[in-house]
């Protein structure tokens, strides 16, 4: 049986689109649109096809330059369905506040044994939180914890005499979120496998917490654009009318 010809439109289309798999699940979005937030979160819904649970990801472009330090935009939000992954939490403390973290469920506490395995770069945690009195000994991972964006800072709430809730919160679904050099702030705020309504409540927690996150150096619009996607989906881009109840501007 002959091959169906296939005009060039299409392999030129098929190509730009990354694959057939990609214009696949491409078909029914257009690029150039702002959606609803509710039919945003159905179109990522549907096309998250992979064979495991893929996360759900928020990503905002924001009207500022982080190289100024004026306008760097960092927080953690919590999200009131939670993410979907349980994450492992660090504690440095000593004391009544260690065995407090370990009650809350940290699952690595410590002190200055802590402090020297983390400075050899065994760093087998994706949450780093530590009492205040413990900094001095902390500062000195500065080197291995800041680049991995695992260094405890009081602004989100990792620097505190409250290490079980901080555990909680950490176990429970709350997100670090830190502004990049392009002006973009990413997050995973769920999984596919959460319904419409818990995506859209914690992409909404999400954006909120970052609109209040605005620096005084910010000017102009500082919410550009934002945009859901799954693991292995396409971007939709999503009407910043829909996720903030006034969207800041100045």
């Amino acid at each position: 049986m002959a091959k169906a010809e296939v005009s060039a439109e299409t392999v030129a289309a098929t190509r730009l689109a990354g694959g057939k798999r990609n214009a696949e699940v491409r078909k029914g979005i257009d690029a150039n649109k702002a959606y609803a937030i509710d039919e945003a979160v159905r179109l990522v819904k549907e096309r998250a096809k992979a064979k495991f649970d893929e996360t759900v990801e928020v990503a905002m472009n924001l009207g500022v330059d982080p190289k100024h330090a004026d306008q760097m935009v960092r927080g953690v939000c919590n999200l009131p369905n939670g993410s979907g992954r349980t994450a492992r939490v660090a504690v440095f403390a000593r004391g009544p506040k260690a065995e407090e973290a370990k009650a809350a469920g940290a699952d690595v506490v410590g002190a200055e044994d802590l402090v020297e395995i983390v400075s050899k770069g065994t760093i087998n945690f994706d949450r780093c939180i530590a009492t205040p009195d413990m900094m001095g000994l902390v500062g000195r991972l500065g080197k291995v914890l800041g680049p991995r964006g695992l260094m405890p800072n009081p602004r989100v709430g990792t620097v505190t005499m409250d290490v079980a809730g901080a555990v909680k919160g950490a176990k429970g679904g709350s997100v670090e979120f830190r502004v990049e050099k392009a002006g973009i702030v990413h997050a995973g705020i769920g999984k596919a496998s959460f319904t419409e309504d818990a995506l859209v409540e914690n992409i909404k927690a999400f954006v909120d917490a970052v609109a209040k996150a605005k620096p005084a150096g910010s000017k102009g619009t500082y919410i550009k654009k934002v945009s859901v996607s799954s693991t292995m989906g396409p971007g939709v881009r999503v009407d910043t009318g829909t996720v903030v109840s006034a969207t800041p501007t100045a």
